[in-house]
């Protein structure tokens, strides 16, 4: 055959007249030499094939047509377009339903009657909260003596640095503390979350608690959300309480002012509504966080590779939207209050 085909010839025919029977292997002799014609131009036909030998190639028949080259589908802009609209609704949809069940489940259920767990709060609770607590104080402290310092060389060609105890006291109230441990939380918190439910999605341990009879919601999520709820103020204000001692022992010991200049100041400066602010950012930040989590880590596919995705997408997520959040707290603020 091949030297028909160097010969030029295009129409092939194999005479299967005189074979009685054939086997599987001579089967795929035939579909190989059908295909290699394919890809040299040329047409192969067999012929004469009569009882169990007709019955066979007729069985495998498929094999001997010639299957076109695939071609290449070039999406449109308003297929990309409605292709990522359509994706995003559904992702909406996915999150507006976790959202209702995990608020049910965690606000309203309980004084139903119908339960809560309890010991799984503690547990969130410590992981949450009681573990990051060091790293939440470290960098509201370093963040105190960086935005102290940068004050400081400012300040000094006015002659006002003792202005500086106001705009370390002010900005961690409002801004810096809630928003430095929003981040930290997310990294550390957010992403734990993420993996999680990420790796019980891959290990189907998620349709093994719903096979079961279980709530996901009220099994894995009622706890995050009760347990990051508690933790995120609490934490806040710790980063604020270490972030203005940070520029505290800097003004003191680095600028030359006393103990009791810097402190009044920095009591005077401070007012509840700075306060409050910070407080309402971190309640709205603590539920950006566990939802953001829960959401990417429910929605993961494939293995290993999908738990690292869908951890890294829910601290991008995060961050983005706490930055978005606080965005709108400093339009409302500013404008309104």
């Amino acid at each position: 055959m091949s030297q028909l085909l160097a010969a030029g010839q295009r129409e092939l025919s194999i005479d299967l007249k005189n074979l009685e029977k054939i086997d599987s292997r001579g089967g795929a002799w035939l579909i190989r030499a059908a295909r290699s014609a394919h890809a040299s131009g040329a047409q192969v036909k067999l012929t004469n094939a009569s009882g169990a030998v007709g019955e066979f190639i007729e069985l495998i028949g498929n094999q001997f047509k010639e299957i076109p080259p695939p071609t290449p589908s070039h999406e449109g802009f308003f297929e990309h377009t409605g292709k990522k609209a359509i994706g995003v609704w559904e992702e909406v949809v996915d999150a507006s339903h976790l959202i209702v069940d995990s608020v049910y489940w965690s606000f309203i259920a309980p004084f139903e009657g119908r339960g809560f767990r309890w010991k799984a709060l503690l547990v969130e609770l410590d992981e949450t909260g009681a573990r990051a607590i060091g790293i939440v104080a470290l960098l509201n402290f370093l963040l105190g003596l960086v935005i102290t310092m940068l004050s400081a060389a400012q300040a000094s060609s006015f002659g006002v640095q003792i202005f500086i105890a106001n705009l370390v006291v002010i900005g961690f109230a409002k801004e810096l503390a809630v928003v430095m441990t929003g981040v930290v939380v997310s990294a550390r918190t957010g992403s734990a979350i993420a993996a999680e439910l990420a790796t019980m999605k891959v290990y189907e341990e998620i349709d093994a608690l719903k096979g079961m009879g279980f709530s996901v919601a009220k099994f894995l999520i009622a706890p995050k959300v009760i347990a990051i709820l508690i933790a995120m103020p609490i934490l806040t204000a710790i980063g604020f309480i270490v972030g203005v001692a940070g520029g505290f022992i800097l003004g003191v010991f680095s600028l030359g002012f006393t103990f009791d200049v810097w402190w009044n100041q920095t009591i005077y400066a401070a007012t509840v509504r700075d306060l409050a602010q910070g407080g309402v950012k971190s309640i709205f930040f603590a539920i950006i966080i566990v939802f953001v989590g829960c959401h990417n880590g429910l929605r993961v596919t494939g293995g290993a590779r999908g738990v690292g995705l869908a951890t890294t997408r829910a601290v991008v997520m995060d961050v983005f939207f706490i930055v978005v959040a606080d965005l709108i707290f400093a339009l409302v603020f500013y404008f309104f209050l």
